[in-house]
């Protein structure tokens, strides 16, 4: 990948951490180990500074084997919002996934459940049991998961036939014009890098509301509507139009803003849940407040006007 603009004279283990997600830790470990090259040639140390247009290839290691381990552990910053026989609700803080997978080492939320004495639905393989709808472990907020088999049943329905609002409070570079739309774009895998997706002509398709509540200097708070569940959706729609989230250096964000902010991560929050409780008939809605990480940020671009 080249080294975007605003990466300039930063070390190459700054660079590689803050574009492939990783910590600052496994990324000197691959540069250590010859896995990290610029314009072709291996990197020297782990404090080079980069240039912007330079071509830096990353080598990951394998993953392991394809055995995914379920560990019941608590989670801190988990914190359960609701729960009733068939439904448990909780905000999950950044850095948590919601269940195990290949290669995933961290906290989960099915992990801190199952460690906190909450019985889960059976559905599915062990590792995803009450799973019916994912965060990204780079974003924090609301999610539902279910503990009866009825509720699982209805609430994998109720996201796959698009009855469930998911409402998200992102902040993003610039200001949209218009301030308000629709971007209707198929996403699917990038065509060049593994770990992105696009919006690509044969992606599956993804349908991104939004509505601009703030505006600051370079940037906009953004209520987010959701008719689909992508991986990645919000970040790589905001990125097509031009105005890549806060923080998120992935998809383009200028890592200058979010040193500035004080972020460590994008800027997008699931903070409001709405569907219909498989066991009442009734809709219920769910909230969640902002994380410290993103009101400090919020408040900072206040600040500024």
């Amino acid at each position: 990948m080249p080294v975007p603009e605003g990466f300039e004279g930063d070390r190459v283990d700054q660079v590689v951490s803050r574009m492939l997600g990783l910590s600052r830790t496994v990324a000197a470990e691959l540069v250590t180990a010859g896995d990290v090259t610029i314009d072709g040639r291996p990197c020297g140390t782990k404090s080079e500074r980069l240039s912007v247009g330079a071509w830096l290839e990353v080598t990951l290691p394998p993953p392991p084997d394809d055995v995914v381990t379920f560990r019941e552990e608590p989670v801190k910053g988990l914190e359960v919002l609701h729960s009733d026989d068939h439904i448990v609700v909780v905000d999950k803080p950044v850095g948590v996934a919601a269940h195990p997978s290949p290669g995933w080492t961290g906290p989960t939320v099915t992990g801190g459940l199952a460690a906190a004495g909450y019985r889960l639905s059976t559905h599915g393989a062990e590792e995803r049991q009450g799973i019916v709808h994912r965060l990204d472990v780079g974003t924090s907020g609301i999610m539902v998961v279910a503990k009866s088999e009825l509720a699982y049943s209805e609430l994998k329905r109720a996201f796959k036939e698009r009855r469930v609002s998911k409402s998200y409070r992102a902040v993003a570079q610039g200001h949209p014009d218009p301030l308000s739309g629709t971007v209707d774009a198929p996403i699917g895998r990038h065509p060049r890098h593994d770990y992105k997706w696009a919006v690509v002509a044969d992606g599956k398709p993804s349908v991104t509301h939004y509505d601009t509540l703030e505006v600051f200097p370079g940037a906009s708070l953004m209520d987010v509507g959701l008719e689909t569940g992508r991986t990645h959706q919000i970040r790589v729609h905001f990125s097509a139009l031009g105005h890549p989230l806060v923080g998120d250096a992935t998809y383009g964000a200028d890592p200058t803003m979010a040193e500035k902010l004080g972020l460590n991560r994008q800027w997008l929050h699931a903070y409001r849940l709405r569907f219909v409780h498989p066991g009442t008939g009734r809709s219920v809605t769910f909230e969640s407040e902002y994380p410290t990480d993103l009101e400090t940020a919020l408040a900072r671009l206040r600040a500024e006007q």
